[in-house]
C-alpha cells in the first residue's frame, strides 16, 4: 500500500497500489532541463552543487547547454543524471516516497543514488567515467541504433541474427524493440526490417550502446570501480540486465554492454504491486512505453515545477 504525506493538510493518503520511479535514459536530454527544478527545490539545487564540484559547470552545461553539446554522450550522461535526480529528490522533498524504483540505461545510476545504494558523489564519479568509457567505445566502433516498431521482440531478434553484428539491446513493450549494429549492417538490417512489415527509426545516439560494442568500456569500469561497495539500500532498484531487484555492483558494469529488459521490469513492478509510475527526470517516453505495456496503470512525469505541481495534484486525486 504505497503512501503520500500531505503536509499542507497533515493528511496520510494511501493508494490501492504501491509507486514506482523511473528515471529517465539517454536521449531524453534537452537544453534547460532542470532549471527550474533548481531554482525552486533546496533538493534539487544540492544535486547540482554535488556534480558542479566533482565535474565544473555541469549545471550550466543542463541549464544553457546547445542540443549538439548535450547530445554527445561524454555530456549527456552527467547532466542527464543531475535532471533526473534533482526530480526525483524534488519529489522526496514533498514526503512522495516511491515503494521500487527502475532507471532506462543511464538512469539507473541515478536511480541507484536516490535507492541508497550509492552515496550521489560516488554515482555521479561513476556516471561520469561511463559516459567517457562508452563515449571512447563509441568512437571505435562506429556502431548505430534502430528503434524497431511493429514486429515482436523475437522477431526483431532473429532479423538481428541474420546481421553481421547486429543485436537486440532494448526490449521496451512488446512493439518496440531497439536493436544496435555496425555502421556497415544498418542498411541491410533497415531494409530487413521493412520487408518483414516493421519499421525501423535511426536513434540519434552517438554509439551502439548495450551491445558488445561496448565490451572494453564495461571491461574499463570494472577494473577502476573493483573497490566500490553498495550501502544498504533504503529502496529496491530493478536492474536493466536481469529486470530483478540488484544484487550487487557487478551489475552497473555488465548493464554497460547487456540489453535493457524494459518490458519485463515494468511487468514484475506490476507483480510486485506498483499501480503508479511515476518518470522522473526530461520527456515523456518511459510512461509512453509503460502505457503500452501497462494500460491501467497510473502513469505521471516529473521535469518541472509545473509537473511537479501537477503530479501532486493528480495524487491527491487517484483513487485510493
Amino acid at each position: 500500500m504505497a503512501e503520500i504525506i500531505d503536509n499542507a493538510n497533515n493528511l496520510s493518503i494511501q493508494y490501492k497500489g504501491k509507486i514506482a520511479f523511473v528515471f529517465a535514459g539517454q536521449g531524453a536530454q534537452y537544453p534547460g532541463m532542470g532549471k527550474d527544478l533548481y531554482d525552486n527545490s533546496k533538493s534539487a539545487k544540492m544535486v547540482y552543487d554535488i556534480a558542479d564540484i566533482i565535474r565544473e559547470g555541469t549545471s550550466q552545461q543542463c541549464f544553457n547547454g546547445t542540443k549538439e553539446d548535450l547530445s554527445r554522450t561524454i555530456n549527456t550522461q552527467p547532466c542527464l543524471f543531475c535532471a533526473d535526480l534533482a526530480a526525483a529528490e524534488a519529489l522526496r522533498e514533498h514526503d512522495i516516497i516511491p515503494d521500487y524504483i527502475a532507471g532506462f540505461s543511464l538512469g539507473e545510476i541515478p536511480a541507484l543514488a536516490f535507492g541508497g545504494y550509492l552515496q550521489i558523489n560516488d554515482a555521479f564519479k561513476f556516471v561520469c567515467k561511463r559516459a567517457q568509457y562508452m563515449d571512447e567505445c563509441a568512437n571505435e566502433t562506429n556502431g548505430v541504433m534502430y528503434a524497431v516498431v511493429g514486429l515482436n521482440p523475437d522477431k526483431v531478434a532473429e532479423l538481428c541474427q541474420s546481421v553481421d553484428k547486429c543485436y537486440p539491446v532494448n526490449f521496451n513493450c512488446q512493439t518496440q524493440t531497439v536493436a544496435a549494429c555496425c555502421s556497415d549492417s544498418a542498411d541491410n538490417f533497415a531494409a530487413l526490417v521493412k520487408q518483414n512489415g516493421g519499421k525501423s527509426i535511426k536513434l540519434r545516439v552517438s554509439g551502439a550502446f548495450h551491445s558488445p560494442f561496448m565490451n572494453k568500456a564495461s571491461e574499463k569500469l570494472s577494473n577502476e570501480f573493483a573497490d566500490l561497495k553498495f550501502n544498504t539500500p533504503i529502496i529496491p532498484v530493478l536492474a536493466n540486465a536481469t529486470a530483478q531487484e540488484y544484487t550487487g555492483t557487478d551489475l552497473m558494469f555488465k548493464q554497460v554492454n547487456s540489453p535493457v529488459l524494459w518490458q519485463k521490469t515494468i511487468e514484475n513492478m506490476a507483480e510486485l504491486g506498483v499501480t503508479i509510475f511515476i518518470e522522473v527526470g526530461p520527456g515523456k517516453t518511459l510512461t509512453g512505453l509503460i502505457s503500452k505495456i501497462l494500460p491501467d496503470a497510473l502513469t505521471i512525469n516529473v521535469e518541472n515545477m509545473e509537473s511537479l505541481n501537477k503530479a501532486m495534484e493528480v495524487l491527491k486525486n487517484a483513487e485510493r
